[in-house]
């Protein structure tokens, strides 16, 4: 659908394709633009909307942006680095990276936003309603509806006033498969770059990744086909509880392992004992599981999720608690042995022994 040799005819097509449909109402018999676009042109239409509209990019209400803030915390830590990973990727190219919510609610922006310029300014904030009845056909909306990458150029937005954006879309997937946002790639009266689509995709595993590796977890484990080496965002990663439950999983394991967004048990899954995985990730080296599918896949044990993690994961209160709570955690984690458990807290297990010792009984004088 894009043309890469003549940029004035891909903008021709788009025109053609947006007279044929916006205009006189026919169904496109020819793939002009994505079949995408045109059924979120439609959507825009049956919302009430005419292209011809000009476009408020609204915000929320303080109050809603504090919640959003706050409901979407999780997933803007984990999405930090990734964004600064992104921005100097995409330095002098004049695009630049928004994170939304699940509703299409900007939650984060980084890179260079021309703040000169009104249409980058007026999109690149924290709390802008950017959903498909607010500003009509974008890669936020189309992602976020589409479930998968897009990449939008000009005219193919719905609205006049928008067809001066160029933007990549990709959804952001949490622990438990469900859609939890978006990231965007924008740039403002930009030559068209398609193959940012791709970036955002990798990032968007990434970040996906980074939410997993936060979630609090008895165990985790990144999973491939066996020879593939583990190293990059292609593993398959999963988080099991300490009853042996998956509590989560990323898009690559729930591929290889067959499910959906239920989160079932390890015994579901593995045709092993669920315990195994425990005795197993001990050895802190890869190790083949056989599945009830029949396949076998290599695990290998995810040992960086560090006592930082835990601190950052436990509840509000006193230190001494904060302490106690990472310790039993630890201690469940290596199933009650002590050396094993001394070492990932990396402390001796003559300190440990005495932290976990029930508090002396005060002596009482005759």
């Amino acid at each position: 659908m894009q043309s890469m040799t003549n940029p004035q005819n891909r903008l021709d097509s788009i025109e053609l394709a947006r007279h044929r449909v916006l205009d006189e109402g026919v169904q496109l018999d020819a793939p002009v633009v994505e079949n995408w676009i045109e059924r979120s042109w439609r959507r825009c239409l049956a919302f009430g909307l005419t292209p011809q509209q000009n476009v408020s990019f609204d915000m929320v209400s303080q109050a809603h942006i504090r919640r959003v803030q706050e409901e979407n915390r999780p997933l803007i830590q984990a999405a930090s680095g990734e964004l600064d990973r992104l921005s100097r990727a995409i330095a002098g190219t004049r695009y630049f990276a928004l994170l939304t919510d699940a509703q299409g609610i900007v939650i984060d922006t980084r890179g260079e936003v021309d703040k000169q310029n009104k249409h980058a300014s007026s999109i690149a904030r924290v709390g802008v309603d950017l959903s498909e009845r607010n500003v009509g056909t974008t890669s936020i909306s189309a992602a976020l509806t589409e479930l998968r990458p897009v990449w939008l150029h000009r005219g193919e937005h719905f609205f006049k006033s928008t067809s001066v954006f160029s933007c990549a879309g990709a959804p952001l997937f949490g622990p438990s498969g469900q859609c939890v946002g978006m990231l965007d790639l924008t740039g403002v009266n930009t030559p068209e770059r398609p193959e940012l689509k791709m970036l955002a995709a990798q990032s968007a595993r990434s970040i996906e990744n980074m939410l997993m590796r936060n979630q609090p977890a008895a165990l985790q484990l990144y999973i491939n086909w066996p020879g593939r080496l583990r190293g990059d965002d292609s593993d398959g990663l999963i988080s099991i509880d300490e009853e042996g439950q998956i509590i989560g999983a990323n898009i690559h394991a729930r591929q290889m392992i067959a499910i959906d967004h239920l989160t079932p048990h390890a015994s579901d899954v593995f045709a092993l004992p669920w315990q195994s995985l425990f005795d197993l990730s001990y050895k802190n080296e890869p190790f083949e599981a056989p599945l009830w599918s029949g396949l076998r896949i290599q695990v290998q044990p995810v040992h960086e999720v560090n006592s930082a993690v835990c601190l950052s994961n436990s509840a509000p209160g006193a230190l001494k608690d904060v302490e106690s709570d990472l310790i039993r955690r630890v201690m469940q984690q290596a199933r009650g042995n002590v050396a094993e458990a001394a070492k990932r807290l990396g402390i001796s297990r003559a300190t440990l022994y005495r932290k976990i010792a029930p508090p002396k009984k005060p002596s009482v004088n005759a």
